[in-house]
């Protein structure tokens, strides 16, 4: 052994060291699989945070910096939705009314064109709405 080791140019420390190293048992085996298995149930769809809660649930006191590197070097990732923007438009809602105006707010005699809008007001916790009707004639309220 010694001579191949001076033949290598290893230090005697450092071949035991190695070899040390290499029939070390995994101290994180079983952490590993129920890792494994907690992924595989919920389909890849658990990052690392809700595979520690779970271990955490399974009885495993583990950080979440450890299973999140755990993770990593077993090679498995999560399944990540695609992240969309927020948009309120819901399309067309209720019946649209024909536009009979055409943007001619003039009225050649009273009473021939008359508007209205719908205000809501909140007085004591209650909704109170008001629809005053206008004559485009003058623009009184009729």
């Amino acid at each position: 052994m010694k001579e191949l080791l001076k033949l290598a140019e290893i230090p005697r420390s450092t071949f035991y060291y190695h070899l040390k190293r290499l029939n070390r048992d995994d101290k994180y085996k079983e952490i590993k699989d129920e890792i494994l298995s907690i992924f595989h149930e919920n389909k890849g769809r658990y990052g690392y945070r809700r595979i520690t809660l779970e271990l955490k649930n399974r009885g495993f006191r583990i950080n979440h910096k450890t299973v999140f590197r755990l993770i990593k070097t077993m090679g498995l990732q999560s399944i990540q939705r695609p992240k969309r923007r927020y948009n309120s438009y819901q399309g067309t809602i209720g019946k649209i009314a024909d536009n009979l105006l055409k943007r001619n707010f003039k009225a050649k005699r009273p009473n021939q064109k008359l508007v209205t809008d719908i205000t809501e007001f909140k007085v004591n916790n209650e909704k109170l709405y008001l629809s005053p009707m206008i004559d485009l004639y003058n623009g009184e309220v009729a």
